[in-house]
């Protein structure tokens, strides 16, 4: 099994910026492949970004990209999500998800461990 725990949401102005942070913890296998997903409210969960186990391959969703940053730190078993440029479209609860395989990273079913999620709201 493996743990997943999130933080660093909160509330930021529209243009603002914020650093989440996923740690894991348990087998470490099943944290090849991490990724950040989000969920507003009325709304299917969707891929936001996700990165493999060295770091050299990462994957964005249009919405995000050139606005959100994925890394991982393996010493610590923590992937990052540094969001800049915030929208009020970016608003909704941020989960970290892990798996074993670089493949079909954008596929919410593909993912077998996820962390409780963190709010991030951006106010206009």
């Amino acid at each position: 099994q493996v743990q997943l725990v999130e933080s660093g949401g909160g509330l930021v102005q529209a243009g603002g910026s914020l650093r989440l942070t996923c740690a894991a913890s348990g087998r470490i296998f099943g944290s090849n492949v991490m990724g950040w997903f989000r969920q507003a409210p009325g709304k299917e969960r969707e891929f936001v970004a996700a990165i493999n186990w060295s770091g050299g391959s990462t994957g964005y969703s249009d919405s995000v990209k050139g606005r959100f940053t994925i890394s991982r730190d393996n010493a610590k078993r923590t992937v990052y999500l540094q969001m800049n440029s915030l929208k009020p479209e970016d608003t909704a609860v941020y989960y970290c998800a892990s798996k074993d395989y670089y493949i079909d990273t954008t596929n919410v079913k593909t993912y077998p461990n996820w962390g409780q999620g963190t709010q991030v709201t951006v106010s206009s």
